[in-house]
């Protein structure tokens, strides 16, 4: 018995192979049910966890915000999770259509000059929005490509995220003769840590792949490569395998 088109060259091992539907216990059977479906059903639990951790945190840090008396809590009679999401998005929203016109403008402008002359709180303010203007302006250009470096040791290559060149004080100080760039060498799998430097832009090697596949690679340590066999594909297999190992136990079993 042949395996299915689409199923990869080799069989994942918690499926055991068709063609011996005999040799299969029932123990083995049922680990091997259980395995299928703990592979289905996690992802989507772990997912729906985040997001309902998310929404709750968000809930919970703008229901303060509110007027007691407008908070839709008070008029219904279940809690309803969520409210606070779509009030902050609501407000958000606002605040830029509001920030485009001169008016807005304005008011921008002198909240600005007022933290900047604030002591302590303007080298926070000017970081924290330099950084978010790089992140989600349309034309930020940090963290758009993905690269390799020689380290830590010769012939060892890690996973940099590329961001913007030195600027010009700091490539004062650097060796001439090279184009420097920096980059972001994230630790795993905790990409929130790691490292920042500066090295030639002709020792980095730039890779073909989005950031999120990048991030997906280093939560999972390398388990998960880009590029590779699709999880739909996968889990079509595993249920292609069970199905024809069933039906060749069923066709063995006396009528």
């Amino acid at each position: 018995m042949t395996n299915p088109p689409d199923a990869p060259e080799q069989p994942i091992s918690v499926i055991l192979p068709p063609d011996e539907p005999s040799q299969v216990g029932f123990g083995a059977r049922i680990r091997n049910y259980f395995l299928t479906g703990l592979i289905v059903a996690g992802p989507v639990a772990i997912t729906l966890y985040l997001v309902w951790a998310f929404v709750t945190w968000v809930d919970d840090l703008v229901r303060p915000l509110i007027p007691l008396s407008f908070r839709p809590d008070l008029y219904l009679p279940i809690k309803i999770p969520g409210t606070g999401l779509v009030i902050a998005f609501v407000a958000l929203t606002l605040l830029g259509f509001l920030t485009a016109n001169l008016v807005g403008r304005t008011l921008v402008d002198v909240g600005e000059r007022l933290l900047a002359r604030t002591p302590f709180v303007r080298p926070i303010y000017k970081t924290m929005k330099q950084i978010f203007e790089m992140l989600f302006s349309k034309s930020g250009s940090s963290f758009r490509k993905v690269g390799l470096v020689e380290f830590p040791a010769p012939d060892m290559w890690s996973l940099v995220f590329i961001s913007q060149p030195p600027s010009a004080e700091v490539a004062a100080k650097l060796p001439d003769g090279d184009e420097q760039t920096s980059v972001f060498l994230p630790c795993t799998p905790n990409p929130t840590t790691g490292f920042f430097f500066y090295v030639p832009r002709k020792n980095i090697i730039e890779l073909d792949i989005t950031v999120e596949s990048a991030m997906t690679l280093l939560i999972s340590a390398g388990m998960v490569q880009p590029g590779a066999n699709g999880d739909q594909k996968k889990l079509a297999a595993l249920a292609a395998t069970a199905r024809m190992a069933q039906e060749a136990r069923a066709a063995k079993e006396p009528a």
